[in-house]
């Protein structure tokens, strides 16, 4: 479900890993998705709090982690918009396939699949649609 400011709303967050990395993951989504768009001003650290249903510290981490990973840029006395830069964007999307096939590749090999069995089913299943 997306909210106002286009923000996936989310209260159910796992416990394997750190609200505050879900919801930078949730931001990065977003912005892959286009959801959010370069140049874009988010919502406050206090809006965006209420919102997803966190502590204000929780977010100001998620800001503080976006903004190191240089995907926005605060401007002081307007906000935090979203980077401009394309190539930042690009390269987090390259990041990102990269990690959600690292982390595929690692749940089938701890269920005991090879990748020959997998591969197999992929393409099975790309022929079928």
């Amino acid at each position: 479900m997306v909210g106002e400011g286009g923000y996936e709303m989310t209260q159910d967050f796992t416990r394997d890993k750190p609200i505050y990395s879900q919801l930078v993951d949730i931001i990065c989504g977003d912005i892959l998705k286009g959801n959010l768009q370069p140049g874009d001003k988010m919502q406050s650290v206090r809006e965006y709090s209420l919102e997803v249903g966190v502590n204000v510290n929780t977010v100001q981490r998620v800001y503080r982690e976006l903004e190191s990973m240089r995907l926005t840029e605060t401007k002081r006395g307007q906000g935090t918009f979203i980077t401009t830069d394309e190539g930042r964007i690009q390269h987090l999307r390259e990041d990102m396939k990269v990690e959600l096939v690292n982390q595929f590749l690692q749940s089938i090999a701890a269920f005991g699949f090879s990748r020959e069995e997998i591969v197999h089913i992929l393409q099975r299943k790309e022929g079928a649609e």
